[in-house]
């Protein structure tokens, strides 16, 4: 056995000690959680019922949607009740689930942003060829992959770090449960667990970043190469949504991971950007920059009305 005491739950300080700070904060995201929720199963109907959205694109959109819901809802509901409670505490087992959840959902969105990103690339350098590459079951396997990869690569991660022993210290100076938020708690080694992170993130999801990047690279100079203003244009409109969903997740994401763990408020907000803001304005941003998906809304809405 060995000697020293057994810690069975953390404390999660949050973002403000103060009451009439934390009332406002739970308004906040209280309202950019519904948001998030109605905005993301607006889209994911929207995709289901109009026919003429039944394409690859928007196959890979719905499923963005979904994972935004799935990882908003991994830490906001958390969140959201320690902001009311004064006992902000989280046990063990339920803190390792939630490291698990932000691992799979977050990486597998990283996947699917990559996957996004091929998309564009043959529907722009090889329109006459996009139904035959991006066919159903290429489309299936690449979401199927992208889910399957990362849970194994988020199981491999917390099985890892199932070996670190928690002694005396309580206090995680965050909102919610992240790997390196729980290595300075840890009274044994954290080298294996630093180490099966580190090869994560710079085999999957720098690598993603690689396969984005030189996507648009390719799409870049494929745009170049028209002679036309008008298809320029229509060519990189078709992927500035898509663009601008890639820089608000991997810019907030990266600086938060390549920051030292240390509570500061920094690197709060970057957190939030990525696992709360981000999956609302997702929706908002392939709505207002996309007219096919306009379109289909105001017909749903007829329908309806």
């Amino acid at each position: 056995m060995r000697n020293h005491s057994v810690v069975s739950e953390f404390i999660l300080l949050g973002l403000s000690a103060d009451p009439q700070i934390q009332a406002l904060l739970f308004v906040l995201f209280f309202v950019i959680y519904t948001l998030t929720l109605m905005g993301n199963l607006m889209l994911l109907l929207v995709i289901r019922v109009d026919s003429q959205l039944h394409i690859p694109m928007y196959f890979f959109l719905g499923q963005l949607s979904f994972l935004d819901v799935c990882h908003s809802s991994v830490t906001v509901p958390k969140l959201l009740e320690n902001l009311l409670s004064e006992k902000k505490t989280i046990s063990v087992e339920g803190c390792r689930a939630q490291v698990f959840f932000v691992f799979a959902t977050g990486g597998t969105e990283s996947c699917l942003l990559a996957v996004m990103a091929y998309d564009r690339y043959v529907a722009i350098t090889s329109p006459l060829l996009y139904g035959q590459v991006m066919n159903r079951q290429l489309c299936m396997g690449l979401v199927g992959g992208s889910w399957g990869l990362d849970f194994l690569d988020a199981l491999i991660n917390i099985l890892v770090a199932l070996n670190l022993d928690f002694c005396e210290a309580q206090n995680i100076h965050h909102f919610s449960c992240e790997l390196p938020s729980l290595y300075p708690l840890s009274c044994s080694s954290v080298s294996a667990s630093f180490t099966a992170l580190l090869c994560s993130s710079l085999l999957h999801f720098f690598g993603n970043f690689l396969l984005i990047f030189f996507s648009y690279v390719r799409i870049l100079f494929t745009i170049l190469s028209i002679s036309s203003t008008k298809g320029r244009s229509k060519a990189f409109s078709t992927c500035s949504s898509h663009l601008t969903a890639v820089i608000f997740f991997y810019g907030s994401g990266l600086l938060r991971y390549l920051m030292p763990n240390s509570g500061s408020i920094q690197e709060l907000i970057f957190s939030l950007q990525y696992s709360v803001v981000t999956p609302m304005l997702n929706p908002l941003i392939y709505s207002l920059k996309n007219k096919e998906v306009k379109a289909a809304v105001r017909r749903m809405l007829r329908r309806c009305f």
